[in-house]
């Protein structure tokens, strides 16, 4: 999924009237008891979640052909604050029947508004998709939501200038972070080129790091930080301070940087989520060029396994706005279990999948001359099976806002362990206010 650096901005209650006028002021779907047959859908980005909804709909009208199905897109700002106005008056009127939402953001609404969304257990079979999706999307014994596209994590790679430098593919499997630094140190001396780009701003590697060794900013329970004496987190910045501070990253200062970075040729490789394979082919003078391993591990934690995740959302359904069952039963004939939608997806939108029977379709077989020859979706799919699971809790942004200034110290040479102590202390104030 794109675009998932955004802080999380609270609406203020006026924004409630440009909703309910850009919405007509009334509900999204008509009541069950109206006999209408109509949905709506929110999502953000038309090159990605609304072309799946499209593609969605095509499926669904083979089974129904009354059904209409409308999609609305607005930017992921706009649907958190419309949501948070909206969800906190208790007011549906001008609510979606469905929604995307953002794992690092859902269990902050579940928890928030536990009456706001509908059980999905009946249509969503947990067997069926990645584990690590239902630590986010449940609560309980209940799912609220219906898992879409995989964050799964790979370390995009040059492999002509790995080559350059002495290395090969092999050398690239099942290594550590330590060992990915080394590497890049040849890469640069023999090649010129830096390892990677890095925003100091972006903590998105931490989160990759830690969440290989199954560890979050917050306890499982979702809410009590976990900051100062997190071991996975303690590595991970020390790891994130090296990787800055010997020289084999280039410093960006936005997400348009890290794409210049890579489209241009200037850095050798990009660890990062599935979703930015697109950004990568959009370089097609590249092709034949990149190819995709394993994410690293933390040298000294035992927990750390070679796969992750960063990012990924999935899809809600609101309660009081109307045709419910009818909106559960979309979700179930499309995204819920259709392999053939998944395989379409993957050929349309590059989607990795967390539906487990998306692997036995032909686009998950089929080799990517983009990279190599490489079964990308398959290898990819295989990792997104064994993600650890970990709850993304309330405040992921909120403790990221802070947190990413004593990051800063801890790459000026601080003590890592007073930074984090410090740390510890302001984010459980600023989220106590």
């Amino acid at each position: 999924m794109k675009r998932l650096k955004k802080i999380l901005i609270v609406a203020g209650t006026s924004l409630l009237l440009v909703m309910l006028a850009a919405c007509g002021g009334g509900s999204s779907a008509s009541n069950d008891s109206s006999g209408s047959k109509k949905i709506t859908i929110w999502a953000w980005d038309e090159t990605f979640n609304i072309k799946a909804v499209e593609e969605a709909k095509k499926i669904y009208k083979e089974k129904d052909k009354d059904v209409k199905v409308e999609v609305v897109t607005m930017s992921q700002d706009d649907i958190v604050q419309k949501l948070n106005t909206s969800l906190a008056s208790g007011n549906t009127d001008g609510l979606p029947n469905i929604v995307l939402i953002e794992d690092y953001r859902i269990q902050g609404y579940l928890t928030s508004y536990p009456d706001a969304f509908a059980d999905l257990s009946n249509i969503v079979n947990e067997d069926d998709f990645s584990d690590y999706k239902f630590a986010v999307n449940k609560v309980g014994s209940k799912i609220y939501g219906v898992p879409f596209d995989s964050g799964v994590a790979g370390l995009f790679y040059r492999t002509d200038y790995l080559e350059q430098a002495g290395y090969t593919a092999k050398d690239l499997q099942n290594i550590t972070w330590d060992q990915y630094i080394a590497i890049g140190k040849d890469v640069k001396n023999k090649t010129g080129h830096a390892l990677l780009s890095i925003n100091p701003s972006d903590l998105g590697l931490i989160r990759i790091m830690m969440q290989s060794a199954g560890e979050w900013y917050t306890a499982k329970d979702g809410e009590t930080v976990t900051v100062s004496n997190n071991e996975a987190l303690k590595e991970g910045m020390k790891v994130f301070a090296e990787l800055i501070n010997s020289g084999v990253a280039t410093q960006v200062s936005d997400w348009d940087g890290g794409v210049n970075a890579v489209q241009s040729g200037d850095v050798a490789s990009s660890p990062t989520g599935s979703w930015y394979s697109s950004t990568i082919m959009g370089a097609a003078d590249q092709s034949g060029k990149w190819a995709i391993a394993p994410i690293p591990t933390l040298a000294d934690n035992s927990k750390s396994i070679p796969a992750s995740s960063i990012g990924g959302g999935g899809w809600y359904v609101i309660k009081g706005v109307g045709n419910t069952k009818l909106a559960k039963d979309f979700l179930k004939q499309t995204f819920a279990t259709s392999s053939d939608l998944m395989d379409t997806l993957a050929n349309k939108i590059g989607l990795i999948s967390t539906l487990k029977s998306a692997a036995s379709t032909d686009a998950y077989k089929a080799k990517s001359e983009f990279y190599g020859g490489q079964q990308v979706f398959k290898d990819l799919s295989e990792w997104s099976a064994e993600v650890p699971s970990v709850n993304y809790g309330l405040h992921t942004y909120a403790i990221e806002s802070i947190l990413t200034e004593y990051a800063q110290k801890i790459i000026d040479g601080a003590d890592i362990d007073t930074v984090l102590k410090d740390a510890q202390t302001q984010i459980e104030s600023s989220i106590a206010n």
